[in-house]
C-alpha cells in the first residue's frame, strides 16, 4: 500500500509551536507546568512541546514519560516522576495520535487518581475513530480517515514526518 506524507518537518514544528502556545495560554498564571508524554512517539512530542514552552514562557516545565502496555491497558500504568510531583498542578497529557481514544483514556483514568489543578490533553493527530468519549484539547490536524488507513508519525531531527497508508 502506498503511503502519503500528510505533516512534513516544517508543519510538525508549526503545529507543535501552535500548541505550545495554546498551552501557555491556558497556563500562563501557573508558576509550573506538567507536560506528560505517552512512551513512545508520544512522550517524543511530548519533549518537542516542552522545549518550546522552555523558550517562549517563563514556566518550569517538568517532562514525565507514561508507560501504558497499549495492547493490555489495564495493566499498570508507571511515570517516570512520582505522583506528588504532579499533585494539584496543571498537566497535559501528550500523545502523537488520537486514534480509539483507548491510550489516552486510560493515560487519563491513571491520572485522576491524584488530585490536579488543571488537566488537558495534546495530540500532534486526531483521527476522529473514537471508541470511548475522550477528547484533545490541544491538536494539530484532524483527518477523518478509514479503519482500515494506518498514520505513522517518524520523529527524526530535521526530518519528522506522519504519514498515511
Amino acid at each position: 500500500m502506498e503511503s502519503s506524507i500528510i505533516l512534513t518537518n516544517e508543519q510538525i514544528e508549526n503545529k507543535t509551536r501552535r500548541i505550545a502556545y495554546q498551552i501557555y495560554e491556558v497556563n500562563f498564571n501557573e508558576k509550573e507546568i506538567i507536560i506528560a508524554g505517552i512512551a513512545g512517539n508520544g512522550f517524543l512530542f511530548a519533549k518537542k512541546i516542552a522545549e518550546v514552552l522552555t523558550n517562549i514562557s517563563n514556566l518550569k516545565v517538568v517532562l514525565c514519560e507514561v508507560k501504558i502496555d497499549k495492547k493490555q491497558p489495564l495493566k499498570e500504568i508507571t511515570t517516570s516522576i512520582s505522583s506528588s510531583a504532579y499533585k494539584n498542578k496543571s498537566l497535559v497529557l501528550v500523545d502523537d495520535v488520537l486514534n480509539s481514544g483507548t491510550t489516552l483514556i486510560y493515560g487519563i483514568k491513571h491520572f485522576l487518581e491524584v488530585p490536579l489543578k488543571r488537566f488537558n490533553t495534546a495530540v500532534l493527530i486526531n483521527r476522529n475513530h473514537k471508541k470511548y468519549p475522550v477528547k484533545a484539547d490541544f491538536k494539530g490536524i484532524s483527518l477523518s480517515t478509514s479503519l482500515k488507513e494506518h498514520i505513522s508519525v517518524v520523529f527524526e531531527n530535521n526530518n519528522s514526518h506522519a504519514s498515511l497508508a
